[in-house]
């Protein structure tokens, strides 16, 4: 079983930045694919970034790409996602999501595709 927990999510001003964190337990961390979804208010989850097993292949929405970067660290156990030039359009909760079958192949981001889930923390982004 895994358990993922998100951190570093808070309230942020137009422009700005934060660091989200997901810290994974179980040694089969470094197995899995894994992505970034975020839900605002009304609105369907929608799919933010995936990283490979080893972190050598990622993948961004359109709405983020060239503004939020995702990244692991196999030996911490941990996923992060930088995010930069943060607009109030990014206000959401952001959850961190595991794919054990990510071998399968396919696009992977669809909720659907991932098996394991964290709480969600709040991302504000005032104008």
């Amino acid at each position: 079983q895994v358990q993922l927990v998100e951190s570093g999510g808070g309230l942020v001003q137009a422009g700005g930045s934060l660091r989200l964190s997901c810290a994974a337990s179980g040694r089969m961390f470094s197995s899995y694919g894994m992505g970034w979804f975020r839900q605002a208010p009304g609105l369907e989850r929608e799919f933010v970034a995936r990283i490979s097993w080893s972190g050598g292949r990622t993948y961004y929405s359109d709405s983020v790409k060239g503004r939020f970067t995702i990244s692991r660290d196999n030996t911490k156990n941990t996923m992060y996602l930088q995010m930069n030039s943060l607009n109030p359009e990014d206000t959401a909760v952001y959850y961190c999501a595991a794919d054990p079958n990510a071998w399968q192949g396919g696009r992977r981001v669809s909720s659907s595709d991932y098996g394991y889930w964290g709480q969600g923390t709040q991302v504000t982004v005032s104008s």
